[in-house]
């Protein structure tokens, strides 16, 4: 089923050199429980489209539908995740989870019950008393993660979430995070520069072209073994060809 619409979205800059256009007549559709990666060459506008999407920015042109309504009308239906886990060093893990619940007021027994189900399901619960500094990398994301999902968000929006792991920590949290999101059957659309992370973790990539960007391809993402890991992923001869193709969109991004 269709849950977010992406229809003809433009964005241009305004400066005392003049307009610029970043983005132009991007079209795409998102479906309920898809995991897509948007890519593109740098600065082409990635993190603009996806603040878009999200209700954080007003387009120029266009318009972004959640279930046939404007998303700004379903702000509440969203959660975003940031290149930084943004987590307050002097709260806990379990402060830093409620922090949203807190201050929109919604924090019921009921909340800190799926609360609790959560860093137990995704082994943080025996840290719910630590503090950030006394965690990895790779746990300290996993903490932002259910921080957004304690909202119990429908979409979530994940710019570039691992850029500042290191190469190992992010293919371990990339895992991770796919577990996640799948076992909570949640929709999630992925900026991000690293065309193998692009594959591994989702069921479309949607390629832009240089500025001002339009979409210049969807590519499908299949695998016969539906239950593969992210890095399982990696290691399946289909995961070359993707890597192939995606390559050489992005060295051709010209429409």
């Amino acid at each position: 089923m269709n849950l977010l619409r992406v229809t003809d979205i433009s964005m241009n800059y305004h400066s005392l050199k003049g307009e610029t256009q970043a983005l132009k007549n991007i079209n795409f559709e998102v479906n309920n429980g898809e995991f897509i990666s948007i890519l593109g060459p740098s600065g082409c506008g990635k993190s603009t489209l996806l603040n878009i999407m999200s209700g954080l920015l007003e387009p120029s042109q266009g318009d972004v539908l959640y279930k046939g309504e404007s998303i700004k009308k379903n702000l509440d239906k969203i959660g975003y995740m940031f290149q930084k886990d943004h987590l307050f060093e002097w709260n806990t893990v379990w402060e830093n989870v409620i922090l949203g619940l807190k201050i929109k007021k919604q924090l019921t027994n009921e909340a800190k019950n799926r609360v609790n189900e959560l860093l137990d399901a995704y082994g943080l619960v025996r840290f719910k008393n630590h503090y950030p500094s006394e965690l990895s990398g790779g746990m300290r994301q996993r903490v932002a993660l259910i921080r957004t999902l304690a909202l119990n968000p429908e979409i979530l929006f994940l710019d570039e979430p691992f850029s500042a792991l290191d190469y190992q920590s992010r293919l371990l949290v990339c895992d991770d995070v796919y577990k996640i999101i799948k076992s909570e059957k949640k929709t999630a659309i992925m900026v991000t520069h690293d065309i193998a992370e692009a594959i591994s973790l989702s069921e479309k990539v949607i390629v832009l072209s240089q500025r001002p960007s339009k979409v210049k391809v969807e590519v499908p993402i299949y695998f016969n073994n539906a239950d593969l890991t992210p890095f399982q992923k990696r290691r399946e001869p289909k995961f070359t060809d993707y890597f192939n193709r995606l390559w050489k969109e992005l060295n051709h991004t010209s429409v």
